[in-house]
């Protein structure tokens, strides 16, 4: 089972960089895509997602903004759109759809970025604080989950290319590293990724600023985050950088399920 987590800094512009003809000769079970930019209703069948998916879209109220979506070969027994009570402002940005495949969840998560201003850093605190709760519920259920998505933290210093610079800025900060070390930690989730790749310059994200993404000047902030049940199950992890949909590149797991 192939899973790709990719944020597409907007689905048109991606589709017009040739995304749904990779999608087309990937072939994936399931496609997580964080930060649409769109409406559904702004989109068209075949030009902005593929044929042979089933396609579900949690927008935001905000046209242009945020947004995630999950395609799926096989059509989900339940399909969850946003986080629901306790969410209402994070729902109404579009950051959280869930579809249940028996007794596997897989989720298409757009974790907010603090970058803008310290207004939404405060948000972001927010809500890992209460999506933290979230998880624990989910590690209760008798559930696997594979949680895709742009999570906007790199969790450790193999994870970023300038380390030291960045300590005081969002997606780097002590606070925000601290939390995937519990959620990594006595949570019990794990970073899907790692288990198969340990290699340093592994980069999902480039700043549009300078060279970055020339001389691989990089985050990883895209993740698969599991269930400890599905660690063994992990076959391969790949980033692919072959072509450029957008300032991120997307992240291919593939599963033994």
């Amino acid at each position: 089972m192939q899973v790709i987590s990719a944020n597409l800094n907007g689905i048109r512009s991606a589709a017009k960089k040739g995304f749904l003809e990779w999608i087309k000769n990937t072939e994936p079970d399931v496609i997580c895509i964080q930060e649409t930019k769109a409406q559904e209703n702004q989109l068209s069948n075949g030009e902005h997602f593929p044929e042979n998916y089933h396609c579900y879209f949690h927008d935001a109220e905000k046209k242009g903004y945020s947004g995630v979506a999950i395609f799926s070969k096989t059509k989900p027994d339940k399909v969850t759109m946003g986080l629901g009570k306790g969410f209402e402002d994070m729902d109404a940005e579009g950051r959280f759809i869930q579809a249940d495949f028996g007794k596997l969840s897989i989720i298409s998560l757009y974790l907010p970025s603090g970058s803008a201003k310290e207004e939404r850093q405060t948000i972001k605190y927010s809500f890992m604080e209460r999506f933290e709760e979230r998880m624990k519920k989910m590690r209760r259920q008798k559930r696997e989950f594979i949680i895709c998505g742009d999570w906007n933290i790199v969790h450790k210093e193999i994870d970023i290319k300038n380390w030291k610079s960045n300590q005081k800025n969002s997606g780097c900060l002590p606070e925000e590293r601290a939390w995937l070390d519990k959620l990594f930690g006595p949570m019990g989730f794990v970073d899907g990724f790692r288990v198969v790749n340990q290699d340093a310059h592994q980069y999902t994200w480039w700043s549009n600023r300078g060279q970055s993404w020339a001389n691989n000047v990089g985050w990883r902030i895209d993740y698969h985050v599991i269930t400890p049940g599905l660690k063994d199950k992990i076959i391969s992890a790949s980033i692919y950088k072959e072509q450029r949909f957008s300032d991120h590149a997307p992240l291919i797991l593939d599963y033994d399920l």
